[in-house]
């Protein structure tokens, strides 16, 4: 199916673990509860391999500004380059949140599944334990 039924929005998922820092884009993330998140994450993801049940992870909602950010971390591999070294990012604990995002989202790893069809998938399930908004319109993926 070429034609897009939805919107998909610019999300940057950063952490840093093991004295590593790790980010992505993931498209396919939506808030399901008033407190709860899921991101779709593909098995190509070094990012992905490396989130755990536990884990506090940084979700940044692009704004439509930060074209540049989406595309340095949806680049190559995380265990391959430094997506970082000229990228505006506050560490706060192990969340790595991009500054003037449109929303910035602390979020605890609650589970990680795997459904039947795309079982390489990782479908991340998180608590947002803090955000933060700053009235910039997202960025969308076209």
């Amino acid at each position: 199916m070429e034609d897009r039924v939805f919107n998909y929005g610019a999300n940057a998922v950063c952490f840093e673990k093991n004295g590593h820092k790790y980010g992505m884009i993931c498209s396919w993330a939506t808030q399901v509860d008033y407190d709860k998140i899921v991101m779709l994450i593909g098995a190509q993801s070094v990012t992905g391999k490396h989130i755990t049940k536990g884990d506090i992870i940084g979700v940044s909602v692009l704004s439509v500004r930060q074209e540049d950010v989406m595309n340095t971390l949806g680049n190559n591999h995380s265990d391959e380059v430094d997506k970082f070294k000229n990228l505006d990012y506050t560490l706060k604990d192990s969340a790595i949140l991009i500054n003037n995002a449109s929303v910035n989202m602390v979020v605890e790893v609650i589970d990680i599944l795997h459904l039947p069809g795309i079982e390489e998938d990782s479908l991340v399930y998180g608590l947002i334990k803090s955000y933060t908004k700053s009235g910039e319109e997202m960025l969308t993926v076209r």
